[in-house]
């Protein structure tokens, strides 16, 4: 194993068998809880940004090695996206995180609407990314949806 394998796999999460995307948004989770304890929600979403740059790269050279396209081992993507949406979060407690975490893997797995279409219209690292990313986006308006109608009853 090497470190791009590592880097694309969240520390080999993505080689768990059974729901390897579940497992590498869990992974993700917890280092987005590592990183909001010490640091702000601003710093998250550039990680994000950071590992989205770097991950495209790496996939496409991946894909582009004879790797599968969008390896179910390939969990970077999940990565980013949870952070992205963790990074609006109105408040990102425990609580909130969960319920995140569970709509993002709801709209990563259905896949609706734009989140769909991203990954179809995209080619290589940037269609592996985009589907996640926008997933931790609509994940994140739909937490602070129901945010705002928890906190106003």
């Amino acid at each position: 194993m090497n470190i791009r394998r590592c880097f694309l796999t969240g520390c080999y999460f993505g080689l768990i068998k059974e729901a390897p995307g579940t497992w590498g948004t869990l992974f993700g989770a917890f280092l987005g809880v590592l990183v909001l304890v010490y640091l702000p929600q601003s710093t998250l979403f550039m990680l994000a940004v950071l590992v989205t740059v770097i991950a495209v790269k790496e996939i496409d050279r991946f894909e582009k090695e004879g790797g599968a396209h969008d390896d179910k081992s390939i969990v970077i993507d999940e990565i980013a996206g949870i952070w992205v949406g963790m990074s609006f979060l109105p408040e990102p407690t425990l609580i909130w995180i969960a319920v995140l975490f569970v709509l993002f893997r709801i709209f990563d797995i259905t896949k609706p609407s734009l989140i769909g279409k991203a990954e179809k219209r995209l080619k290589g690292g940037w269609a592996v990314m985009a589907d996640d990313l926008l997933a931790g986006v609509v994940a994140s308006l739909s937490t602070g949806i129901i945010y705002l109608i928890y906190s106003n009853f």
